[in-house]
């Protein structure tokens, strides 16, 4: 069953229409296929209105969307050969953030990202997508085995932030991050990293220092959530969305402000309407930015993405 977010009521109102069609036995006197081609015509317009104007808070809902295309499903369509590593080598494996080995359309690439999970059992297991620090001491590695190995590293970007948990402190959150970040900016390989849904804080950026960064059109990449700013702003989470309105981001900004490379285009109606299509979209855009650094050895790579994070924001753009 399709899941509806506040802003799409009318859509589903519509699409109920059809199922109903689709169910009705008729002695002829109404064309049933005529008329939900005339509903999907409608359905399509108004799904094209819809996502014309969302602003930023309708797209943070978009980006949390329950059927968006989840890490582990774009390994599934886009990855052969895969094989799984585990553990950081230190204290235990963290099942938010996955990660391993595998061949990118017949390349050998390094692969991690946060995974959020589907079920409640899994979401439960995966911690929502929200790593730990033995997730991040875990990326650290596969990156230094990468950089001996030679792969390029693909990074896929899904979590709220990094996990805020008692534990996860007292063993070393905030060092675990800032090593993962460092690891990125000296890996000796290309990295293209991806945010797919929501690009929470230091959680994500650890993950998501790449030469090069590409975002989903509907995808989020915020310092805080909109429900962590305003419950410090305004002392109450109820102004989320004009937290959301006035943090900026969108793609569109990111784009502008020059912290992402490409937006990928998603279908229309979000990619949880088409996951496969979104997912196809997302693999083209990697493949264009790896060849986009083809033949730059390890020091150009290096020079390449420390220049890109020192000169965000000199676009000049208020």
């Amino acid at each position: 069953m399709r899941h509806f977010l506040d802003f799409e009521k009318p859509i589903a109102s519509l699409e109920g229409k059809v199922e109903e069609l689709r169910h009705m036995s008729t002695d002829g006197s109404i064309n049933i296929a005529d008329e939900i081609g005339k509903l999907q015509t409608r359905i399509e317009r108004e799904l094209k209105q819809t996502y014309e104007k969302l602003g930023a808070w309708e797209k943070v809902q978009v980006a949390r969307h329950p059927d968006r295309p989840k890490v582990s499903a774009i390994f599934d369509r886009l990855l052969t050969d895969f094989t799984p590593l585990s553990g950081d080598r230190n204290y235990a494996e963290d099942h938010a953030v996955i990660a391993g080995m595998a061949r990118f359309r017949g390349q050998p690439v390094m692969v991690m990202g946060t995974e959020k999970g589907n079920s409640t059992e899994e979401r439960v297991k995966r911690n929502f997508g929200m790593a730990r620090p033995e997730g991040y001491r875990k990326a650290s590695r596969l990156m230094d085995l990468a950089g001996r190995f030679g792969l390029p590293v693909l990074s896929f970007v899904d979590t709220a932030g990094a996990y805020p948990g008692r534990g996860a402190e007292e063993r070393g959150q905030a060092e675990a991050i800032a090593s993962a970040i460092r690891g990125c900016l000296n890996l000796p390989t290309p990295m293209v990293a991806a945010i797919i849904g929501e690009g929470g804080s230091g959680g994500a950026i650890a993950l998501a220092t790449g030469n090069r960064v590409v975002m989903f059109e509907h995808a989020v990449y915020c310092v805080i959530s909109p429900e962590g700013c305003a419950s410090i702003l305004w002392r109450s989470a109820e102004h989320a969305q004009a937290a959301a309105e006035a943090g900026r981001i969108t793609s569109d900004w990111m784009k502008k402000l020059g912290v992402v490379d490409a937006v990928v285009t998603e279908p229309l109606g979000g990619a949880h309407r088409d996951p496969n299509a979104a997912i196809d979209a997302l693999g083209d855009s990697f493949e264009a930015q790896l060849q986009s650094m083809a033949g730059m050895d390890a020091a150009a790579l290096i020079a390449d993405r420390h220049n890109k994070y020192l000169t965000i924001g000199d676009s000049g753009l208020a």
